[in-house]
């Protein structure tokens, strides 16, 4: 294929379901998906470890179902350093190679344990000590909303790097000069290693809202506009949220990026979507053909 798709690289997030509708529901997702040709699936991890089993359970069911590689997401919140490199170990002999390490979010009045590592760069050490992981990690445009500052903030990410991480990912930010403006800082603080933005497209605006109250993203108000009214319009609130999701590649991709992580929520149709603007051809879905 020609044009704007011949050096994309996409991968998709999915998160494990609380049901087994959920998971059925799911395996149509990534087969679905898969149609897109991604580099890799990632599947997220709760925090403290609680939906552990049912993460390791998932990445199985995503690696059988489409042949990929699947990213493991991992956090050390809440557990000892004894625990997490057991864990490590599990995953390099279970087959495990790809990991998103993460310190994960501390539940309500705790704190890191003693004996545990304290954040994502003493994790990523960890895990390189136990086997060589491709290891990526989380990176905040709009600076984490538990650092200092946004110059403390980068020297935490240039310290996962340097510990052995292979790439960033950010998290999402609507504003996509807020996002250039990173990388480019990101360089000038001699962080060489792929940073990858993190795309989110809109399945549901009000859940976004909470979403982000909950991660430090901000919601511009041109968004906002833009998905008024849209509740009880499904049609209508998809095909906004693929013209600004493609919107947004597009710009990454006039700036040179070529590589895009999809948060996906589980949800396919607006990810695909946008994927086929981008000049990458996933079949339809069969029940969506007509």
């Amino acid at each position: 294929m020609t044009g704007m798709s011949d050096d994309l690289s996409i991968s998709f997030e999915l998160f494990p379901p609380k049901t087994e509708a959920g998971v059925t529901r799911l395996r149509d997702t990534v087969t679905q998906l898969s149609a897109a040709d991604p580099k890799y699936f990632s599947v997220t991890y709760g925090a403290g470890g609680t939906t552990r089993d049912r993460t390791a359970r998932m990445v199985e069911m995503v690696a059988n179902r489409t042949g990929l590689p699947v990213a493991h997401h991992f956090t050390c919140v809440g557990a000892s350093r004894a625990e997490i490199d057991r864990q490590a170990e599990g995953f390099w002999e279970s087959g495990i190679r790809k990991i998103v390490a993460l310190r994960g979010d501390l539940p309500d009045g705790e704190t890191v344990p003693e004996d545990g590592y304290r954040d994502a760069a003493e994790l990523v050490g960890a895990l390189r000590r136990v086997g060589d992981f491709d290891i990526s990690v989380a990176a905040y445009p709009e600076v984490h909303p538990e650092a200092s500052d946004a110059k403390g903030d980068l020297d935490h990410l240039k310290r996962k790097i340097d510990n052995g991480a292979a790439r960033a990912i950010t998290q999402y930010a609507f504003d996509t000069d807020t996002v250039l403006r990173f990388i480019d800082r990101a360089r000038a603080a001699g962080i060489a290693a792929p940073i990858v933005p993190g795309i989110m497209p809109v399945s549901n605006f009000a859940g976004l809202k909470r979403f982000s109250e909950g991660c430090g993203a901000s919601i511009p108000d041109w968004l906002g506009q833009m998905f008024d009214g849209l509740d009880d319009a499904p049609e209508t609130r998809a095909m906004v949220a693929t013209g600004v999701a493609a919107e947004q590649c597009r710009r990454l991709i006039d700036a040179g990026i070529t590589e895009f992580h999809f948060y996906t929520l589980n949800q396919p149709k607006v990810t695909l979507a946008v994927c086929r603007t981008l000049g990458l051809t996933p079949d339809i879905p069969a029940e969506d053909a007509a």
